[in-house]
């Protein structure tokens, strides 16, 4: 029998680190290769991590909740036979390579008929310590002596571990001893000049959503333009779809209005690629459509959205939101769209100035509908009104492009059957 360490896996997005959301595996449980042993949380979705190898495990290396670098060990087993480390491992206790090239997450990192490795750049690791010396802490709490629970609690609470004195054996942090910093905190007079705040620790999707907003508004000059349209008769539509028993949405008929505007302008389905100083035309329409949920912001897509019908994007729209609230999109249902529609009419907004999800020419903000009078038919009726905002990368598109394609989606809205003219 031996022993392997397994270390935090490169998902194959560019991250450096990942939280540890979940065990699904405790000491002395015997697991089968490729059996799902916790659930990572990288800046895009919650993927289930695999058992490198068939054996026991013997212990925990990382407490759930907390982040994690790539690289990392997390969880010791006892498995059988000798195993050999890549290269990149050397140093660690030898296991069996060959069941740890097949354990490659759903959607990352090389296929097994390659046999080829993802690369990264060799880390340094600290030798573990010996059981009864504390874990490295946190940065910021290096001198501070407290087991993973007891640096959690403080994490969350927002207390200093390097501020306490330490009531355990050998000076070590006790859980009294961060519950009655924090009760003290809360008791002391408040300092007038000071507002009462909560800090909430930045990370996941947030995270990555706010870094990509940042890129993207630094990096690609906007321009935004609007429309407001009667969409009495989209919603007309929807509704007799819907009283005949078919799932129907004003969202997907929005949605197959953008992909037969993207076909007559083509320029609002590219990227620029300034490495390479060109410019990249897709030739399929992937529709990111904008999830608002616990975790954040997440823009997953439709993969060649031209080809289905407004009935078959109404129910590919849903079920990507379902499985996006419920934490379990694919990383490639989050990658690799082409252009993006955000719905902010459902929390009655009627227009905004959408940031471009980076890489992508445009992105299409819908309002809310409001019932107001409008002209029709040379008299004054009251209409379902709707604006649309679109947002669009100025080096990729000129005005007048932006300008066709918001018009064409608007007359789309305004006429559904207008529709047959452009197919």
């Amino acid at each position: 029998m031996s022993t392997h360490e397994f270390r935090l896996p490169d998902l194959g997005e560019g991250l450096t680190e990942s939280e540890l959301v979940e065990w699904h595996v405790s000491p002395g449980d015997t697991v089968t290769l490729n059996q799902t042993i916790a659930d990572v949380e990288t800046a895009k979705a919650i993927v289930q991590l695999p058992s490198p190898v068939a054996g026991r495990v013997i212990e925990l290396l990382a407490e759930s909740g907390t982040t994690v670098a790539v690289g990392t060990p997390i969880v010791r087993f006892e498995v059988e036979g000798l195993v050999e480390e890549s290269v990149e491992d050397s140093g660690d206790t030898a296991v069996d390579d060959a069941p740890a090239r097949n354990a490659v997450l759903v959607g990352y990192g090389p296929s097994i008929e390659s046999g080829v490795r993802p690369q990264r750049k060799k880390r340094t690791f600290p030798e573990q310590p010996a059981p009864e010396t504390p874990r490295r802490a946190p940065a910021g709490h290096a001198t501070a002596l407290a087991a993973p629970p007891v640096r959690k609690l403080a994490y969350d609470l927002g207390i200093d571990l390097t501020a306490l004195i330490g009531t355990g054996e050998n000076g070590m942090i006790a859980r009294a001893d961060v519950t009655r910093a924090a009760e003290g905190q809360a008791t002391s007079a408040p300092d007038r000049a000071a507002p009462r705040e909560t800090r909430t620790p930045i990370r996941g999707v947030r995270r990555a959503t706010a870094a990509a907003m940042v890129r993207s508004a630094f990096s690609a000059p906007h321009v935004t333009e609007f429309l407001t349209v009667d969409v009495t008769r989209s919603t007309e539509l929807v509704q007799r779809l819907s009283a005949a028993g078919q799932r129907a949405s004003l969202l997907g008929l929005v949605s197959k209005a953008v992909c037969l505007a993207i076909a007559r302008t083509p320029s609002l389905n590219t990227r620029w690629d300034e490495e390479a100083s060109e410019i990249v035309q897709f030739e399929g329409v992937n529709l990111g459509i904008a999830v608002a949920t616990e975790r954040g912001l997440m823009v997953p897509h439709i993969h060649e959205a031209q080809r289905r019908t407004m009935l078959e994007l109404t129910e590919a729209i849903a079920a990507l939101a379902d499985a996006a609230r419920a934490g379990v999109l694919t990383p490639e249902q989050l990658s690799g769209s082409t252009f993006t529609i955000t719905n902010i009419g459902i929390f009655g907004v009627d227009a905004g100035t959408p940031i471009l999800n980076p890489g992508e020419a445009g992105i299409l903000a819908v309002g809310a509908v409001r019932r107001r009078p409008w002209e029709h038919d040379g008299e004054l009726a009251l209409r379902e009104i709707m604006t649309l905002s679109l947002s669009f990368d100025h080096r990729l598109v000129d005005g007048e492009q932006g300008a066709r394609l918001l018009t064409d989606v608007g007359a789309l809205l305004s006429d559904p059957a207008s529709a047959m003219a452009m197919v």
